[in-house]
């Protein structure tokens, strides 16, 4: 009984991460450039969790890029920075993204 406790616990605990990630990428404009499965501007979050799903230094990288912003690893269109997201809700947000 207390196996099935912890496992339902931890279950919906990284459904709620999952949940709280796509959120927070919906309240910061994320989904103005970016969806899921296609490319709008910039790629959709299928292929930047495909490209990097054996990095073990991807969502350092990929928060840092957020945060600075960037251009040149999806094409020329430059990726604005957004400084004024905080680091946790990054890593939420990097964390949703690879996991799709």
């Amino acid at each position: 009984m207390k196996i099935l406790l912890f496992l339902l616990i931890f279950i919906t605990h990284f459904a709620l991460s999952d949940d709280m990630g796509k959120q927070l990428a919906q309240d910061n404009g994320c989904l103005a450039c970016h969806s899921v499965k296609t490319k709008v501007l910039g790629p959709s979050y299928q292929d930047v969790a495909k490209k990097y799903k054996n990095d073990k230094k991807a969502k350092t990288m990929l928060i840092q890029k957020i945060k600075n912003g960037g251009t040149g690893n999806w094409g020329n269109i430059p990726m604005p920075g957004h400084p004024k997201i905080k680091n946790e809700d990054l890593d939420k947000i990097v964390t949703w993204i690879l996991s799709i």
